[in-house]
């Protein structure tokens, strides 16, 4: 039986009429349908379709604004980052400040560090900040993952809940600096292919060697500003801070220069009596390891850094160590150097003269010494175990000794963060 077909129903054949309409028609057929269906034959107070085709056209006009803000933000966004830190006219190196840099992407020059089971809840038992692995232990006991952060040196923390610089080892393609956002963020490079890179004890500035120069900058809301540089000597390299002074450790046996950034080039003659430099008191002057006495011995003196590191007080008396790993309380008060022998001596810098008090205090210095702010000095031995030199114990005659860290797997070693000196 053979059915016909109604005008209402829409399973026709064919579409009555092509679907290419102009917006016209539509509000038109949209009309006339609200049209059919009021009963009242009177005209309504409100358009229905007007209204229908008014709201329509509004949720068009916010869909497309929220676009064009989007669209926008976008755009600030990789702008910003794509702005290049530091000005490097007539370079001729490898470019060293590459935040956002698309020449250089990726931009670190070290492997990502391969994914690694976190190390196991709790504390870290130590009074600043670890790096264990890729995870940044801070001492309060909150843990981050530093995503994409090669195999790690030195680290430091930048003044006023700055965030953390983390400086590689060294690789063929030199070293690597990094800025770890206090915001949780993931970190972002600094620095890539430089020969060596020194960190101010407030995190505030950076200094590195990068082909002929050596390079200064401010840090300020994880970006490198205000950088200056100077041609230096093949093979010296930047060390610290005095001030805004930049320390360069001359090659060989050459001593050390100091280089006043804001004020002119690194000077042609160095202090060649140092040996060593390992930190600055809170008046400006820098400890460090000279050749003196007769015969001629390594002995400590107290530097001027505005007379070119020239020794102001000298002291002799413990055999020192000449490897240079040691480094000075906040206050100023004591030194933890290596002394000639397998272990570490504590030094009272108020007694610095003409000879000097000095104590045993345990397991020798293999890398940095970091103080906490209550004055107890933290380093990691040889076997990676945390070695703590608290003062009034090594004055008691406790000789201090390496303890194992929470959470560090066999065979690695954590790497302390320095705190911030103001």
């Amino acid at each position: 039986m053979s059915r016909t077909p109604n005008p209402c129903d829409n399973q026709t054949e064919g579409p009555e009429r092509p679907f290419a309409v102009t917006q016209d028609e539509l509000e038109r057929a949209l009309r006339e349908t609200f049209a059919r269906r009021v009963a009242a034959p009177g005209p309504l107070a409100v358009d229905p379709a007007a209204l229908a085709i008014r709201r329509a056209n509004r949720t068009v006009r916010r869909r497309a604004l929220t676009g064009l803000a989007l669209a926008g933000a976008v755009t600030v966004l990789v702008t910003t980052g794509m702005a290049q830190l530091g000005d490097r006219p007539g370079h001729q190196g490898i470019p060293a400040v590459v935040l956002g840099d698309p020449r250089n992407v990726p931009a670190s020059p070290l492997p990502t560090a391969s994914p690694r089971t976190p190390p196991p809840e709790g504390p870290v038992r130590a009074e600043l900040d670890l790096i264990i692995g890729s995870w940044l232990e801070g001492n309060g006991g909150e843990r981050r993952e530093l995503t994409g952060v090669g195999p790690v040196e030195r680290a430091q923390r930048v003044a006023d809940h700055g965030g953390w610089l983390v400086t590689s080892v060294a690789t063929a393609a030199g070293r690597t600096l990094w800025w770890v956002p206090p915001n949780g963020s993931a970190p972002q490079v600094l620095l890539a292919g430089a020969d060596a890179v020194a960190l101010a004890p407030d995190g505030r500035q950076v200094a590195w060697r990068d082909g002929r120069d050596v390079f200064a900058a401010g840090l300020v809301g994880g970006q490198l500003l205000a950088t200056t540089r100077t041609p230096a000597p093949d093979g010296a390299v930047p060390v610290g801070f005095a001030g805004d002074a930049v320390l360069v450790r001359q090659p060989g046996q050459g001593g050390f220069a100091v280089w006043p950034r804001l004020a002119g080039a690194l000077p042609s003659t160095a202090e060649r009596r140092v040996l060593n430099v390992y930190g600055v008191l809170p008046d400006g002057r820098v400890v460090g390891q000279v050749s003196a006495g007769t015969p001629r011995r390594p002995c400590l003196a107290l530097l001027d850094p505005a007379r070119g590191l020239a020794p102001i007080r000298t002291g002799c008396g413990p055999e020192l160590g000449t490897d240079g790993r040691g480094g000075v309380s906040a206050d100023g008060r004591w030194l933890l150097v290596n002394g000639a022998g397998k272990g570490a001596l504590l030094v009272d810098l108020g007694t610095l003269g003409s000879t000097v008090s000095a104590r045993a205090a345990g397991p020798a210095v293999t890398d940095v010494v970091a103080w906490t702010p209550t004055g107890t000095a933290l380093h990691v031995d040889g076997a990676g175990g945390l070695v703590r030199v608290r003062v009034e114990r090594v004055l008691a005659g406790e000789r201090p000794g390496a303890a194992p860290v929470d959470g560090v797997p066999s065979g690695d070693r954590p790497v302390l963060v320095g705190d911030t000196v103001s």
